[in-house]
């Protein structure tokens, strides 16, 4: 009787303690850095001519989208599950899609090295199947085109980012085969969730808005 008597009376200083330390720990009120505005220096609309699509694959789709969307010249982002082994993906349904964003862009005010150098400063280029804390075949690096020509111009890109790289790149390479777009919740996420998750560092957000093609 004493024995319960003892472990009764330690489960409930216990008990006391936890709820001590979480009165301790308030939630914080701290509003997180609002991220930069999406770019509004070009007039170029999805429905021109000249606007070009591509692809990009980086881990969560939240942040690349964010990020690329602030990039000049870019017209529209979405974000949506590409290259899987079947047809109209869902979140987490072990498709082996990709989480990926597709960027439309004005070639002659971003043109694609622009972008993939922008992406690259993003992403780590040498994981494989992994992105800051997301880990998995959904959360694969890659770019994926539309457009034949631009397969000479993603490989030329990728060799040059090679040369800074003892490891081997790991970005994956080839044509758009499938891709659906991604669940109006994940639709410009960190728009309505400022302090959602992201694995892209925020000072990155700022370089995006700020850069310009040389």
């Amino acid at each position: 009787m004493r024995r319960t008597t003892g472990i009764l009376l330690l489960f409930t200083l216990l008990i006391l303690l936890g709820l001590t330390l979480v009165a301790c720990s308030p939630r914080s009120t701290v509003s997180p850095a609002p991220y930069p505005a999406r770019s509004t220096s070009t007039s170029t609309t999805a429905g021109d001519g000249n606007v070009k699509t591509i692809y990009l694959a980086g881990g969560c789709f939240w942040g690349l989208e964010k990020y690329v969307s602030l990039v000049q010249g870019v017209v529209s982002t979405e974000v949506g599950y590409a290259n899987g082994n079947r047809d109209n993906a869902k979140y987490g349904d072990g498709s082996g899609s990709a989480e990926t964003v597709k960027i439309e862009y004005d070639p002659e005010v971003a043109w694609l090295p622009f972008l993939l150098g922008l992406y690259y400063d993003a992403i780590d280029p040498t994981s494989f199947n992994r992105q800051g804390n997301d880990v998995g075949a959904e959360y694969r690096t890659g770019i994926y085109y539309t457009d034949p020509a631009d397969k000479a111009v993603i490989e030329q890109s990728l060799a040059e980012l090679q040369k800074g790289y003892s490891d081997p790149i790991a970005v994956e390479v080839g044509p758009l085969v499938r891709y659906t777009t991604a669940e109006e919740y994940h639709q410009d996420y960190l728009d309505k969730n400022p302090g959602g998750y992201c694995h892209i560092p925020r000072k990155l957000f700022e370089a995006a808005a700020a850069a310009r093609p040389e």
